[in-house]
């Protein structure tokens, strides 16, 4: 078949096909556990990590999932392969698996609720979306966020499908700063957190430091990032990154995210500033970072974002 396959619920079937009830938990009540990974020629990167981590969090999320470790590795695998195929000189994958609860049988009457939805989709990895992350880098736009309500019942470490605080707080960033290409980093006093697609890294003195991963999504290009720190010498630390650290304290900014790897953050906007606070990019650290990721890879990363059509 010369078209993309997806994998839901058993069988794999043409990505066009590939659809939820209107009545399924997670359309109704966006209660969806996700993971998403990448390729690097075609092959998952750190796939047992992502694995791990989605058991986990439907674990978490009381979200059944019934497939073996070695089932959703078949079809993860088997679904890269054909898939692959399909894509330009060069292109890459990312993964998207994703369980919720299934049908609600209370939208059809007295239907019982269930089987559980599990679903693995591809689609090419965005080179032209991350594209500008090498070339200019990163505009972040502080954002206040409270998440103390939920965090005892949602931990932030979970990766899940609800991103309606996120749809809202990147488009507030792009209102605040007229960049239409802006990410909210988010703010919870008076400390910083993440953004919408990655983890945040902060160098001061030379070293990098990130918040409390309790306290933010458990990343898994978050963890290789520390790996390459241990390797390379750079100090590596959870603690707390201070919103009055931006304008004293930090002398790069930096994020990482399964996309794109590793990024430099060019400048950073918050509220009160006429203009936005310009940081070291591309700096030192940074660079040092890059090539410890294109080493581990194989390939020239920032290469790979430059080079790629679109």
């Amino acid at each position: 078949m010369n078209a993309p396959l997806a994998y839901l619920n058993g069988r794999f079937l043409p990505f066009t096909e590939a659809a939820l009830p209107l009545h399924d938990a997670g359309f109704v009540s966006g209660a969806t556990v996700v993971d998403n990974a990448r390729t690097f020629r075609h092959k998952l990167f750190r796939w047992p990590d992502h694995l791990a981590r989605f058991r986990r969090d439907c674990g978490t999320c009381y979200v059944p999932l019934d497939a073996t470790d070695e089932q959703l590795t078949a079809t993860a695998e088997e679904l890269v392969a054909h898939n692959a195929r399909l894509l330009p000189p060069g292109g890459e994958l990312q993964l998207i698996t994703f369980a919720t609860p299934g049908p609600l049988g209370f939208y059809l009457g007295d239907a019982p609720s269930g089987p559980p939805t599990l679903g693995v989709v591809t689609y090419p990895l965005p080179f032209a979306r991350y594209r500008r992350f090498f070339t200019e880098g990163v505009t972040l736009v502080v954002v206040s966020q409270a998440r103390e309500k939920w965090g005892s019942v949602l931990p932030p470490t979970v990766k899940h499908r609800s991103r309606l605080y996120w749809h809202i707080a990147d488009r507030m960033a792009r209102a605040r700063s007229g960049r239409a290409d802006a990410l909210a980093l988010l703010m919870e006093l008076p400390d910083l957190t993440e953004t919408s697609v990655a983890n945040l890294l902060a160098v001061a003195d030379g070293a990098v430091r990130t918040p409390p991963r309790a306290s933010v999504l458990d990343g898994i290009s978050l963890r290789v990032t520390a790996e390459l720190c241990a390797g390379r010498g750079i100090g590596f630390t959870e603690q707390a990154v201070g919103m009055h650290e931006l304008a004293g304290d930090l002398s790069e900014v930096m994020l990482t995210g399964t996309g794109f790897c590793l990024a430099g953050v060019r400048e950073v906007w918050w509220e009160g500033r006429q203009r936005p606070l310009l940081v070291d990019w591309p700096g030192p650290v940074f660079r040092r970072l890059l090539a410890a990721w294109s080493d581990l890879v194989g390939l020239d990363i920032e290469r790979q974002f430059l080079d790629a059509p679109g």
